[in-house]
């Protein structure tokens, strides 16, 4: 089983108040890490990782109604990112999250995405 990193998100960093202002580097680079993000599909399959906790990719793309070599394409890019990670089980490959930070992320753009949506609505009343 892929087990994700034993912190419960990031290693000890100051708060976000205590930091220095980011630094144009630091922006391209949270800039990469939101692009690789920002894709339905891999989304879809970040939530599906999360539940399952371990997946292989028949299965993960049954659970997507997707090509199988669709979701191997985003697994690819996400592994390459650091994101998930992945184990051979004699013919099978297993992908699980590895970094759970992006759970956390997951859920907090969520959460902004439906209060965001609740505020519109009762911006219009």
């Amino acid at each position: 089983m892929i087990t994700p990193q034993v912190e419960p998100c990031c290693t000890a960093r100051p708060d976000l108040k205590s930091r220095p202002m980011i630094t144009e580097d630091q922006a391209m680079s949270l800039e990469k890490t939101f692009k690789i993000l920002a894709n339905g599909t891999r989304l879809r399959i970040l939530h599906a990782l999360f539940l399952a906790e371990e997946i292989c990719v028949s299965d993960l793309a049954q659970t997507l109604d997707m090509k199988p070599t669709a979701v191997s394409n985003q697994l690819q890019r996400l592994t390459l990112n650091g994101i998930i990670a992945s184990r051979r089980d004699g013919n099978q490959i297993f992908y699980g999250i590895l970094d759970p930070c992006v759970v956390h992320l997951l859920d907090s753009a969520w959460c902004i995405t439906e209060d965001a949506g609740t505020r519109r609505q009762e911006n219009r009343s």
